[in-house]
């Protein structure tokens, strides 16, 4: 992978090094990484990706094995992208440890902080972010799953869908109603544990991507009050706010499809003859292979603006909106264009143009689909102009 974007200002030494020390890693120890069951293999990412260290980067607080005392933005990002353009499931592995413990990162107490998030750090214990219902995706406000109130603990009864890591996390951050007012201010926080009585995998979904994925079902299941995240009620304000850190990252890994799809679309342009030239010596093709490096630089531009803007504290609604749109978006068309230029080929199964075709579509959906993105974007702006 080219690091030619790590000169930019966004920047410092030691983004430089960590983006520069990962890609190494990736080169050397996913090249030739097995394709097993999808469970046993992100489960083996998981534990390798703890093992190399990379994982502290997706927590926060060093005193709970994370790398930094505050998840920093532009790291996440690099190291998405990086993990994206040589493995799509070990960029998902790497991103769902982030996702699934930056509830506890930000609103943990000292406690549950201690317990889960060096176990997430090391990769010992994987973990899972539990938001969306079969009734309830980008409306978060329509949530049903019920946790009632019961003494010491919560009995929860519902449904969540679409959950990366269910059926082999060992804990998810939950949110359920809980009533303390209507809409999204009733929603509560909560760490359920894989085994828990009452908790089950209702059903495995298979998506055209593969990677651990499940409808989980809660039937009187009791979570102690000591497994709450932050206060009841501010649920919804716990998971805007994880959201928030690992939103920008999104755009940052189709950053790495996008980009390994240019790479692949090269190197088939330079190789591939025909009429006594190479397929790169064509016009339409150099036009072709312009618009797609245009499209990738427009959207990193995009994304590390939104993630350097995070880090130096400010707000990024409308920026990590726009960076997740346009970095999404236009990795669809990036692949679609490398795809194009292979040819035949190019639909085969287990072809990387192939793979890269099915891993990006989830990604302009997951965490906010490009239309909603729209929405917040086009929303900011009334509200500014007002």
């Amino acid at each position: 992978m080219k690091l030619d974007h790590l000169d930019w200002p966004f920047f410092e030494s030691r983004h430089r090094g960590l983006a520069a020390a990962l890609n190494e890693w990736c080169e050397r120890e996913l090249a030739a990484h097995t394709h097993g069951d999808v469970d046993g293999q992100c489960r083996d990412l998981v534990r390798r990706l703890g093992d190399a260290g990379w994982l502290r980067h997706a927590v926060g607080g060093t005193a709970h094995g994370g790398a930094v005392d505050v998840i920093d933005t532009r790291s996440i990002c690099l190291l998405r992208e990086t993990l994206a353009f040589h493995h799509g499931l070990a960029d998902f592995a790497f991103a769902m440890q982030g996702l699934g413990s930056g509830a506890i990162s930000l609103h943990g107490t000292v406690e549950q902080r201690s317990h889960y998030l060096p176990k997430v750090a090391s990769g010992q214990a994987i973990a899972a972010f539990a938001l969306s219902e079969p009734e309830a995706g980008s409306d978060v406000a329509a949530l049903a799953c019920s946790a009632r109130d019961d003494g010491d603990a919560y009995v929860l009864d519902g449904e969540k869908t679409w959950i990366s890591n269910g059926g082999i996390a060992d804990f998810y951050v939950l949110f359920a109603r809980t009533g303390e007012a209507p809409g999204a201010r009733g929603i509560t926080a909560l760490i359920v544990e894989a085994g828990q009585p009452g908790f089950e995998i209702a059903e495995r979904i298979d998506v055209i991507a593969p990677h651990p994925l499940a409808r989980l079902r809660l039937t009187n299941c009791r979570v102690p009050k000591s497994q709450r995240l932050g206060e009841p009620g501010q649920g919804f304000k716990v998971a805007m706010r994880t959201l928030d850190v690992f939103r920008t990252s999104v755009a940052a890994a189709a950053l790495g499809f996008g980009r390994r799809a240019l790479h692949e679309g090269l190197q088939r342009a330079t190789s591939r003859r025909m009429f006594g030239q190479t397929l790169g010596d064509f016009q339409l093709t150099q036009s072709k292979l312009a618009q797609m490096a245009t499209t990738i630089d427009s959207a990193a531009l995009l994304t590390y603006r939104a993630a350097w803007q995070r880090d130096q504290g400010r707000g990024v609604t409308r920026e990590a909106a726009m960076a997740k749109m346009a970095a999404t978006e236009g990795a669809q068309q990036v692949i679609d264009a490398a795809v194009q230029l292979w040819g035949g080929a190019g639909v085969v199964s287990g072809n990387v143009v192939e793979s890269l075709y099915r891993e990006i579509r989830a990604l302009r959906i997951y965490e906010g689909a490009t239309e909603v993105q729209q929405l917040i974007i086009g929303r900011d702006l009334v509200k500014e102009g007002r």
